[in-house]
């Protein structure tokens, strides 16, 4: 995920090579591989080697019939394995670290979501298995450490954060590496912890600390429902832009109680201009569901559960309530953010959660009429944040700023759709937008593919691997025949 304030990272746009755009099949398959020479490290140089993971790659790759996507697929499946990973077999149990990629931090969000196309390949792969679980783990202890932090250095006891978060007037904790409250930073390892259950049936991640960490998350979202109080969290910082910093003394500009919980930043890492963040709250209601259900069923403890049922119940029904708006051009849609006085933000953002990635993260269905109107509208130059080019079109946001189109909101788009059209050219997009580098990046111009921010952003490449997997399971043809 992009990470805020970092002027370098901001300004990084990197000159790179060529643009590989032809999307003409070459009928010598063998001939136009030689072209693609594998971007991955060495064998010995990866930070962790899966052999299911490689078997999958080189089976689904086999199957593809054009050259460029297979590398693509090939480069971009274990790139949070080839580079981003820190594995640990440990006397408490396995303990794993996962940064993402140019910064040398682990969000909670983006490491959940890196590791999260693996998890398949686990029940074939108990080394694989165990890497999982240490994520589970470690990111258990970075929760009761700070709830409120959305990125942790990989010593959680270093007293030092990340170079641009060091002035930053907070309630600053030992191991943090920046203290931005997301909803979405206590959503993602729940859903990761939930799936690595289903698929292992494995508790041994889940004891006395993971239940304690469950209890926090609910004790979090309950604070920031700011029923009686703005809570604890505060986050001011001097920025040259204002969606690095809070309002309010740190607080936020104010939003009615409704009901909804509240947060400081986007998944972006961008300040919320209406604290209720609407896809944050939906992911916030299927945590819940989930919290619940292993609390249950793991822990046995039905207080917590009951408290986890009665929140999600009443997040539910604030969003039944609060969460439509009617848009001048789309119609009842669902909105980006509100404040509960009336005001609503009519927008999408291209990180997750968002309103075009709902379905994905199973807050709602593909089918959902109101779902399908706010993707028109998102899809559409009604969203301010979305941006057509002669090289691309596609959903962006203020992060980065005008005419940038995120790769990741490309990616979203073809999981969020079973029309073979729409992921053809999305599929066409993502190939002819890499700028010959063999990866995705953060973004990339609308216009000039060659001009993009991050060459090293792991997420993107393991959504992008994801997507393979999905069609290969759902419409191999596409693959076979694209």
């Amino acid at each position: 995920m992009s990470r805020s304030s970092e002027i370098s990272r901001r300004n990084f746009i990197s000159g790179a090579s060529a643009l590989i755009a032809s999307s003409t099949l070459i009928p010598n398959r063998a001939s136009a591989q030689s072209k693609f020479v594998s971007k991955r490290p060495t064998p010995t140089a990866r930070r962790f080697r899966s052999m299911a993971v490689d078997a999958a790659i080189e089976s689904v790759s086999a199957k593809m019939r054009d050259p460029e996507l297979a590398w693509l697929f090939s480069n971009c499946l274990p790139n949070t394995l080839d580079t981003t990973v820190t594995f640990k077999n440990g006397p408490t149990g396995p303990d794993t670290i996962v940064v993402t990629g140019d910064i040398p931090a682990m969000w909670l969000r983006d490491s959940s979501a890196q590791v999260w196309p693996y998890l398949p390949f686990i029940t074939g792969d108990a080394e694989l298995a165990r890497l999982i679980e240490g994520v589970v783990r470690r990111q258990t202890r970075c929760i009761l450490a700070d709830p409120y932090a959305n990125a942790f250095m990989p010593d959680l006891s270093s007293p030092e954060p990340l170079s641009w978060s060091k002035t930053d007037r907070t309630d600053m904790k030992p191991g943090v590496g920046e203290r931005k409250w997301e909803v979405d930073s206590l959503c993602y390892p729940v859903r990761l912890a939930h799936e690595y259950w289903r698929l292992t049936h494995d508790t041994r991640p889940f004891g006395p600390q993971w239940a304690s960490a469950m209890h926090t998350i609910l004790e979090t979202f309950t604070a920031q429902q700011r029923k009686t109080s703005r809570g604890p969290y505060h986050f001011q910082r001097k920025a040259e832009t204002p969606y690095d910093t809070l309002s309010e003394d740190g607080f936020g500009n104010p939003a009615r109680p409704v009901g909804l919980i509240h947060s400081g930043f986007r998944p972006s890492d961008d300040s919320c201009i209406y604290p209720l963040n609407i896809p944050g709250n939906f992911f916030a209601v299927k945590t819940l569901e989930r919290i619940e259900e292993m609390l249950t069923e793991i822990a046995h403890d039905s207080t917590a559960a009951s408290q986890a049922s009665r929140l999600r119940a009443e997040v539910k029904s604030a969003l039944d309530t609060h969460a439509r708006t009617h848009h001048s051009t789309g119609g009842e849609i669902w909105s980006y953010e509100i404040d509960g006085f009336g005001n609503a933000l009519c927008m999408d953002d291209a990180n997750v959660p968002s309103l075009l990635g709902m379905p994905y993260l199973e807050t709602c269905s593909e089918t959902d009429p109101i779902y399908l109107a706010t993707r028109r509208f998102v899809l559409s130059e009604a969203n301010p944040y979305f941006f057509r080019g002669t090289a691309a079109e596609g959903i962006g946001g203020p992060h980065i700023g005008q005419d940038m189109i995120w790769p990741m909101g490309i990616i979203i788009r073809a999981l969020t759709t079973s029309d073979e059209s729409e992921q053809r050219q999305c599929l066409n997009w993502l190939k002819t937008t890499h700028a010959g580098t063999g990866f995705m990046h953060e973004s990339f111009n609308k216009n000039n593919p060659a001009k993009f921010t991050r060459k090293w952003f792991a997420w993107a490449n393991t959504l992008f691997g994801e997507l393979i997997l999905k069609l290969d399971k759902t419409n191999p043809k596409l693959l076979e025949n694209s």
